[in-house]
């Protein structure tokens, strides 16, 4: 079985490489000259959606998936949301995010650093019907920077019922509790009942 990502984010690829192991798993990088739309959503399943239409223009005769994901924080009222990779800025490195997201914390709402990783995965069947799935994972912002495993804010996202943070994690434990893991497993139970 084939299924395309409308990613190009490498550690969002090689984290549905594990999760669809299954599967053949291709992305946009395997499509010369391809330019995914702007993600102009209000909501994360807005942002999926136009990037699995696009690839979906292109690839029809297979699954389709995109994902759009984030991190929300109560203290800072969910963001940065739909916004999580480019809150610092549009072509702003994980790093520059996550030094941005600590020090807002710390300015608005020190004391209240419980937020969740949310992830929403549009996918379109090779006859066009589209299905949704969401998952979320729940708990609190580290006080620093922890961990070089991951990506985005997983270096300073502890899991509810965990000490350490995503980026502590082997790719095995965290693929177990994440928010795209819990996503995938609605989608493959769809594919494979």
């Amino acid at each position: 079985m084939e299924i395309w990502i409308a990613t190009g984010n490498q550690g969002k690829l090689k984290e549905f490489e594990r999760l669809l192991s299954f599967a053949t798993v291709k992305s946009i990088n395997d499509i010369p000259g391809i330019t995914m739309p702007p993600e102009t959503g209000k909501t994360f399943s807005d942002n999926a959606r136009i990037k699995a239409k696009a690839l979906r223009a292109i690839k029809n005769e297979s699954w389709v998936i995109a994902d759009d994901s984030g991190i929300e924080c109560e203290g800072l009222n969910h963001l940065p949301g739909v916004h999580s990779a480019r809150y610092a800025g549009p072509n702003a490195r994980d790093v520059e995010n996550t030094a941005k997201l600590l020090k807002m914390i710390d300015m608005r709402s020190a004391t209240n650093r419980r937020a969740q990783f949310k992830c929403v995965i549009v996918a379109y069947d090779p006859a066009g019907k589209e299905y949704v799935f969401e998952g979320v994972l729940k708990g609190t912002i580290s006080k620093d920077i922890r961990g070089t495993n991951g990506f985005g804010y997983d270096n300073v996202f502890i899991p509810d019922g965990h000490t350490k943070t995503t980026a502590e994690m082997d790719m095995a434990e965290k693929n177990k509790i994440s928010h795209r893991g819990a996503a995938i497993q609605q989608f493959i139970r769809v594919i494979n009942p």
